[in-house]
């Protein structure tokens, strides 16, 4: 995973995970405050990254034989943005979407995903920061 990838993943963490930190750090609720206003078009971005992310997984999944870590974080970072996406980004993406069917299957899986919001959050700083340390050390 490419450096900016990694921080897209943990700013992506940092507003899916928000509630969670401000909680244990107040003093990070000043921080976290000037990146909210983008969190639909991040989470919007996200999502469809996370499609692509997906399809590119399932295409390549041949990596399981040759190279098995890189895939599963390949997937892991898929499913996960992916999801924290959608969570964040279904008020943008909906702009967008104008059938009335396809808004209410977007909110019956953001309804199902929101338990896991601060959870996911949590795994996509985690997915970051191994991009990070795995850049440095492969």
């Amino acid at each position: 995973m490419a450096i900016g990838y990694s921080v897209w993943m943990l700013l992506l963490g940092v507003l899916g995970a928000a509630n969670l930190i401000i909680a244990k750090k107040p003093d990070a609720k000043e921080v976290i405050a000037k990146i909210s206003p983008y969190q639909g078009w991040i989470g919007a971005i996200s999502a469809l990254g996370g499609v692509w992310w997906i399809i590119y997984a399932v295409l390549n999944i041949g990596w399981l034989t040759s190279a098995p870590i890189a895939w599963a974080t390949l997937a892991a970072v898929a499913g996960v943005q992916l999801c924290l996406g959608l969570l964040l980004g279904v008020g943008v993406i909906k702009t967008f979407v104008k059938q009335a069917e396809a808004q209410a299957k977007m909110n019956d899986m953001v309804t199902k995903l929101a338990p896991y919001q601060g959870i996911l959050g949590l795994v996509a700083i985690g997915l970051g920061i191994w991009g990070l340390v795995s850049f440095f050390i492969f």
